[in-house]
């Protein structure tokens, strides 16, 4: 399992109480569920889950998913 490693934000300043960031090293690929479409879901594998994101729009950002839920989420759409 990768661990995030969480630095204190540069705009944190001197203070204490601070905003930690952490970079997510991502890579999207397509869905396997897309099949040869063109406009599809993609996925990315995260150190603590998943996100997506809308390949015709990937600039709109992505939702990123904790391990518990993007499992949960997985059980639930392969049984459908």
């Amino acid at each position: 399992m990768t661990v995030l490693e969480f630095k204190k934000s540069s705009y944190s300043g001197a203070s204490e109480d601070c905003v930690e960031v952490a970079h997510i090293p991502s890579a999207f690929h397509k869905s396997s569920y897309s099949s040869d479409r063109v406009e599809c879901v993609e996925v990315a594998e995260l150190p603590c889950g998943a996100a997506v994101r809308d390949s015709k729009r990937p600039e709109a950002g992505h939702l990123p998913f904790p391990s518990s839920e993007w499992t949960g989420f997985l059980k639930s759409a392969l049984n459908h």
